[in-house]
């Protein structure tokens, strides 16, 4: 839940220049399965959509102001994403500019933050450049 908390503050110190999305996606740790010691929640393999969107709500409880969606029980957002079991990624006109690596190891919120930093400046820069003619 650390990550998630460390993500919703990246995510509201840019909300003015992107929009955020969490996908919940397959349980990573499920309490009938492979269980986490410091889950801060029993959550069992979903078994049907409604399992799947009770733990997403779960999931924004913890981030109230981002927007959070259920990929469906086929799994298609993990699958075509690479997301298992977590993945950060940055989409602008529906093309992939940023894809951190997998989780947990290269679920990085610091190259996240780098990037959005960056695309900041971008910003400020283009917006600096901008003349108008009267």
């Amino acid at each position: 839940m650390a990550r998630l908390r460390a993500f919703q503050e990246v995510a509201q110190q840019n909300a003015d220049i992107a929009d955020t999305v969490v996908v919940y996606i397959e349980e990573a740790h499920p309490s009938d399965g492979w269980t986490s010691t410091d889950a801060p929640y029993q959550i069992p393999k979903h078994r049907c959509l409604e399992e799947r969107l009770s733990a997403a709500h779960l999931i924004h409880l913890e981030v109230p102001g981002c927007l959070v969606v259920a990929d469906n029980m086929q799994n298609t957002s993990s699958a075509a994403y690479g997301a298992y079991f977590n993945r950060l990624y940055i989409v602008q006109a529906g093309k992939v500019v940023y894809q951190g690596g997998r989780g947990p190891e290269g679920y990085r919120i610091s190259e996240l933050r780098d990037w959005l930093d960056q695309h900041r400046k971008e910003l400020e820069k283009t917006d600096r450049n901008l003349t108008f003619n009267v």
